[in-house]
């Protein structure tokens, strides 16, 4: 691209985290940008809006990241929101009846730097932390391939306990992938611990402190102030490539621009995908792909329940509790909990067994459960609730996937894919979201002759003995 050539036109077809990423990258690189999305809001899965039941404004689920997320913390200080981002470096475990643990990290150096408070868990006998220990080593220190068999047949093959499976386990990375520990590859969860182990800094844990579309309509802002354009309520149908342009259909409407990416979910591909020889390869990869279930709890009570802002919650269906009225910056000075009320959200990944409960079964199950771990949550009455479930929230990170995940240029030079389920080297996360989004964009501009566009982060770097074994 010469200077005096004409600015270069790209259509990104998706307003998630994906797609705002290869457009803000995009958009800085000196293309016009014309992003396409299906609902009123940007975010995708990751978004917020009001519902109509409660007059609310609530999170379709409540997403968090990791020091260890470096583009997604690029990407939130890119669009400037970086700031909305609350950081916790304490994460406290809460057994039935209330009794918790906290892990916090202690003076010694990665790996080591959780120990003291790992050794001190009550609900961990002293064999399970032993068996644990061996694992965890072993996850960390050693390269662990994806063989075809499931993470649980690997805890079981290395001696770990029944409970150490259901109260560390469990909790830890079937909320980090999303999936059950029978269907999760050995590879993904061996990077997620290696990752979380890599430096004290790795593990602290951010919670956005407002909607999470508060955040992405940033992102918006600054594809717009960049000369781009945002069109909800377009979705793309389908698109014709040809040697020199993309011509698209959105909405019954026909464009044409320079290039396109592809930022759609990988159930939503298939359909935009034309009947063309060259698409047969990527459908026959879509097929490979499964989807797992994420389901978000919102309950406002009347008074509050807890001192906590955030926990695990071991033993039951609700693996994880928000404290939104102490997580959510206030409103117009306001105190955060309003009225003395708790509004709270509770997050059950992989919740299969939810999907065809009603409402009123999901509610009474978390209020039971949340009873059981919050004594002060037994006399608050419930002021209304609701519940949504992202039916396909994630891919499903199996044994064998990472061989039909995709690059991010397609058998069309002027189409890209973007998406947290293409070849990101990280599992369904917003970090590989992000990720996919840079490798697109970075791939899109290499085929316009920008050879030396980058966007993609260093990963956050070792430290102590971890920077032994790189």
């Amino acid at each position: 691209m010469t200077q005096n050539s004409p600015q270069p036109t790209v259509a990104v077809a998706g307003g998630g985290l994906a797609g705002l990423a290869a457009a803000c990258a995009l958009a800085d690189s000196g293309f016009r940008v014309t992003l396409f999305e299906r609902r009123p809001y940007l975010g995708g899965r990751a978004s917020s809006y009001e519902h109509p039941g409660t007059g609310e404004v609530v999170d379709n689920c409540q997403h968090v990241l990791f020091r260890v997320c470096t583009n997604l913390v690029e990407f939130y200080r890119r669009i400037g929101v970086e700031d909305k981002i609350r950081w916790f470096d304490e994460m406290t475990f809460i057994e039935p009846g209330g009794r918790t643990s906290v892990m916090r990290a202690s003076p010694l150096p990665a790996p080591l730097h959780t120990a003291p408070s790992f050794l001190r868990f009550p609900f961990l006998s002293a064999k399970d932390k032993l068996v644990i220990s061996r694992a965890i080593a072993a996850l960390t220190l050693t390269l662990q391939p994806d063989t075809g068999r499931s993470f649980l047949d690997w805890l079981q093959r290395h001696g770990q306990t029944a409970n150490a499976i259901q109260r560390f386990w469990k909790p830890i990375l079937v909320s980090a992938l999303s999936e059950d520990l029978d269907l999760i590859s050995i590879s993904y969860a061996a990077q997620v611990v290696r990752e979380s182990m890599k430096s004290p800094a790795a593990r602290h844990m951010g919670v956005p402190s407002v909607p999470l579309t508060g955040l992405y309509n940033a992102a918006g802002g600054y594809i717009r102030a960049r000369g781009g354009e945002i069109r909800f309520r377009n979705s793309l149908e389908t698109f014709s490539a040809e040697s020199s342009q993309v011509r698209i259909r959105a909405s019954e409407e026909e464009d044409v621009f320079d290039y396109l990416v592809l930022a759609l979910p990988f159930d939503g591909l298939d359909r935009v995908l034309p009947e063309s020889p060259e698409a047969a390869p990527l459908r026959a990869k879509l097929t490979h792909f499964e989807s797992s279930p994420i389901t978000g709890i919102h309950l406002w009570f009347d008074r509050q329940i807890s001192d906590l802002d955030h926990a695990v919650l071991l033993d039951r269906t609700i693996q994880w509790f928000f404290h939104k009225s102490r997580l959510l910056a206030p409103r117009n000075g306001a105190a955060k909990a309003e009225s003395g009320g708790s509004y709270i959200e509770l997050v059950v990944s992989a919740s299969k067994s939810l999907i065809d409960k009603s409402r009123t079964e999901i509610v009474d199950l978390a209020l039971k459960e949340v009873r059981e771990f919050f004594p002060a949550a037994r006399p608050a009455n419930l002021v209304k609730s609701t519940v949504i479930k992202e039916v396909h929230a994630t891919y499903s990170p199996r044994p064998g996937i990472d061989a039909y995940r995709p690059q991010q240029a397609t058998a069309w030079p002027r189409v890209f894919l973007a998406g947290d389920w293409t070849a990101t080297g990280w599992p369904a996360t917003m970090e590989g979201a992000v990720r996919s989004g840079y490798l697109a964009a970075e791939a899109l501009t290499r085929a316009a002759g920008m050879k030396d566009s980058h966007f993609l982060v260093p990963d956050l770097p070792p430290t102590g003995l971890m920077r032994l074994f790189g």
